[in-house]
């Protein structure tokens, strides 16, 4: 399908895409240099100068920025125009730290609604389509995002924001919302509610954009069964723009990078070496549309690969492969590296489902993690149930995954907190003792 949403720069062959990226890249890198003194230092102090950048193959020379240097630069230090040239602001949560704030020109905001409009076209999405978006709006920004997107799609838009699922459910049967925006934490949830209610017969949906939080395959395909649908996968970062930086298409194998916005580069998260497309290593972006808010070479932390694979949907922009999960985000515990992901992993393919936590803490000197997993119905309906044999099964399972011993501890069905937004997975109380 080709239209406005699916352009003919997303199937532009890539001689012609690397072109038109140097020629932004090396506009941006002037931009940026000119009208943000913190740029304008870190390059002065890297020996780097705009002429120095001659186009993509230069982007090496530019320094990096990360997340530190955000918070730092709080809230004016990074912005590129003046603030009466903005027209909005999204926010980070600012749980780990100082908010990042992100500053939106008209233009900006336009770039990002058609970014999220080609997420919808490539899930199906067309303007008979009810789209159901509940993601949490306000500065978060998933909501506004969407909305935006589902706009310039033509799309019926139902705002709904997270929570209240007893409205989602029926906004949802009354109005016949045909695609889903959500976490998919919350789609699993929604799912399960509405298998609850006997109402899988009476929704419409044919299919779901799910992110803003690390998601296997296996909850994919438990969503997929659960509501009916083909579930897509989108990322983004506040920081870039918010989603739609990438997306899935019907192919469900990696997320097109919206590479006329975006330039990615995967690196050493140790050394800063940039690594050939195949590697598994930090993701990196260069943003090279943007006006208020440009980040060149952002540190996004999280762990992927890029592929340049032909695709069935005929898009030639790179893919990314769903991340690993990000480099802040993996534990070590007793000596060893652990990823939720993993631990999720295990437990789908055990037979359970997204309800579980993780909880690390420590005796003494010793770190200890428990996992805590709710039955499904159907388990606690056994009359053979024998939660020891369960807890024991999935105790060895684990142990083969990461090569330590985890405590397991299986609970009732909806004993474990539900999300609305953003799924808790990890509680680690070992900074209590620093």
């Amino acid at each position: 399908m080709k239209n406005y949403y699916q352009p003919e720069i997303e199937t532009m062959p890539l001689g012609q895409l690397q072109a038109l990226q140097s020629e932004r890249l090396v506009k941006q890198v002037k931009f940026v240099y000119d009208n943000v003194k913190f740029y304008h230092d870190k390059m002065d102090a890297a020996g780097v100068t705009p002429e120095d950048i001659t186009g993509i193959d230069d982007l090496h020379k530019l320094p990096f920025i990360d997340k530190d240097d955000l918070r730092d630069q709080y809230p004016y230090g990074l912005l590129a125009v003046p603030l009466e040239d903005c027209v909005r602001i999204q926010s980070t949560s600012g749980t780990t730290g100082r908010r990042v704030v992100a500053f939106y020109t008209q233009e900006d905001i336009d770039l990002w609604d058609e970014c999220c409009a080609r997420a919808i076209v490539a899930a199906g999405g067309t303007k008979e389509d009810v789209c159901h978006v509940c993601y949490g709006y306000g500065l978060f920004t998933g909501g506004s995002g969407l909305n935006g997107g589902s706009h310039k799609v033509g799309c019926l838009t139902l705002p709904m924001s997270s929570g209240n699922t007893e409205r989602q459910l029926q906004f949802m049967t009354d109005l016949g919302s045909t695609i889903l925006c959500c976490t998919p934490s919350y789609a699993a949830n929604l799912g399960e509610a509405v298998n609850e209610k006997g109402l899988k017969d009476k929704i419409k949906l044919k299919a779901g954009i799910f992110g803003a939080e690390p998601w296997t395959e296996e909850m994919r395909r438990d969503i997929e069964n659960s509501l009916g649908i083909k579930a897509y996968d989108i990322y983004g970062l506040t920081e870039i723009s918010g989603p739609g930086v990438s997306f899935e298409c019907e192919e469900q194998a990696g997320m097109h990078i919206q590479e006329d916005h975006f330039i990615a580069e995967i690196i050493d998260p140790k050394t800063g070496e940039v690594l050939p497309k195949g590697e598994i290593g930090e993701l990196v972006f260069t943003c090279i549309t943007k006006k208020a808010f440009p980040l060149l070479r952002y540190r996004t932390r999280d762990l992927c690969r890029l592929t340049r694979k032909p695709c069935s949907c005929g898009r030639t922009h790179v893919r990314m492969l769903k991340p690993k999960g990000r480099s802040d985000d993996m534990m070590i515990v007793k000596g060893v590296n652990v990823w939720p992901s993993q631990i999720e992993t295990v437990l789908f393919n055990q037979g359970y489902q997204a309800n579980y936590q993780i909880i690390v803490d420590r005796i003494g000197n010793n770190d200890t993690i428990e996992v805590q997993v709710e039955l499904t119905p159907e388990m606690a309906a056994e009359a053979s149930l024998n939660v020891a044999a369960k807890e024991k099964k999935i105790v060895s399972a684990l142990k083969s995954m990461l090569g330590i011993t985890v405590n397991v501890k299986v609970v009732e069905p909806k004993s474990i907190v539900r999300s609305e937004g953003k799924a808790v997975r990890v509680i680690d109380k070992r900074h209590l003792y620093q």
